[in-house]
């Protein structure tokens, strides 16, 4: 399992583009982890499933609240990560209003929660292998913290914590 003073797993992850611009075209755009995190502060936080409710009514919305306050401690970018498809993402952006302020990364074969060592078997809900519900604060590529929820919690990997973990 991945832990603190670890660099990020090379993987791609899959981001939905609605408009072109830095270099992205329209639709679904690989996110090399390396090289997107290279030299810059990320507050990546993971989650079960996109349009889930915990996800969509708190954990997602605390990012996008704490955005300006985020940037204004030194985070680069924001990433949420999720094993749904680049499109599901997409349109979760949509609806949870993300657009600048949180990049909304599809791992939608897992391979990166997989090398994280962060899955959540979730079979027997009838939703496979997902990722389980954390933040890390990753300064260039290297995690410099990390909090893993239990089971079925949300206590640890909201917006507020990594915030106080990015002042810190």
């Amino acid at each position: 399992m991945i832990k603190v003073g670890d660099t990020l797993p090379a993987a791609t992850l899959m981001e939905f583009s609605e408009v072109e611009g830095e270099g992205c075209s329209i639709g679904p755009n690989p996110v090399d982890v390396s090289k997107a995190s290279a030299g810059k502060t990320i507050a990546l936080f993971a989650l079960p499933g996109a349009f889930t409710p915990t996800c969509s009514a708190k954990h997602v919305p605390g990012y996008v609240e704490k955005f300006s306050e985020l940037r204004a401690a030194g985070v680069d970018e924001i990433w949420c990560v999720s094993v749904n498809d680049a499109f599901v993402m997409g349109a979760w952006a949509r609806d949870q209003k993300t657009t600048g302020k949180v990049r909304m990364l599809g791992d939608g074969s897992a391979a990166f929660t997989q090398a994280t060592g962060l899955t959540l078997d979730l079979t027997a809900r009838g939703m496979g292998v997902r990722s389980n519900r954390y933040s890390m604060l990753v300064k260039d590529g290297k995690v410099t913290s990390l909090n893993i929820e239990g089971p079925g919690k949300f206590e640890v990997s909201d917006a507020g914590t990594l915030l106080a973990q990015a002042k810190g």
